[in-house]
């Protein structure tokens, strides 16, 4: 199954050094063993929260799995490491899980209609959602929902460069400017 893993720098995890490609261990236990990961990629965030000292990967897990019910976590004793992901992609992976898995409670990284960016991301939902970056290199997120129905409609993620998108300026789902009390 297709899930995402974050790593210390150098793919190191809880002192264990991960390799790409296939990695094996003996028991799947996801509160005490295994190898750990997860099928929405931003609880990938609830482990490794500072997008700018983490890497994250798209992962196959396979072999014996257990999931916890605490978010979408899980364990496996065959972990394939297939390919690093930007952070872009990481985000505009987890706004697609979220799209794509309405019914799912939102996980706890994503604000209702305005967010202001921590540990270099903001992630964002709802009708007119809007982020702010408090630095160059921070992420921004946004699923613009349909008004009628709730469903999102459109996902957009961009990262504050300083001349397009500048810090401390709120944004909107269009990447315009705007003006948030």
């Amino acid at each position: 199954m297709i899930a995402y893993k974050g790593f210390h720098p150098g793919m190191v995890c809880i002192g264990y050094q991960f390799q790409m490609g296939l990695n094996v261990t003996k028991e799947a236990n996801c509160r005490q063993n295994g190898f750990h990961c997860a099928e929405d990629p931003l609880d990938c965030l609830s482990y490794y929260s500072d997008v700018d000292h983490s890497e994250y990967y798209i992962v196959n897990a396979g072999g014996d799995i257990d999931e916890d019910e605490f978010d979408s976590k899980i364990s496996c004793t065959e972990l394939t490491v297939l390919r690093r992901l930007t952070k872009e992609e990481l985000f505009t992976l987890g706004l697609a899980f979220m799209a794509d898995h309405p019914k799912r409670k939102w996980n706890s990284h994503v604000k209702k209609d305005k967010a202001v960016a921590c540990c270099g991301y903001a992630v964002v939902r709802g009708v007119d959602p809007v982020a702010q970056g408090s630095r160059k290199g921070d992420v921004l997120a946004f699923a613009k929902e349909d008004p009628v129905t709730g469903c999102i409609q459109q996902i957009v993620v961009a990262t504050i460069d300083g001349k397009k998108l500048r810090p401390n300026e709120w944004y909107g789902a269009d990447l315009e400017k705007r003006t948030v009390k």
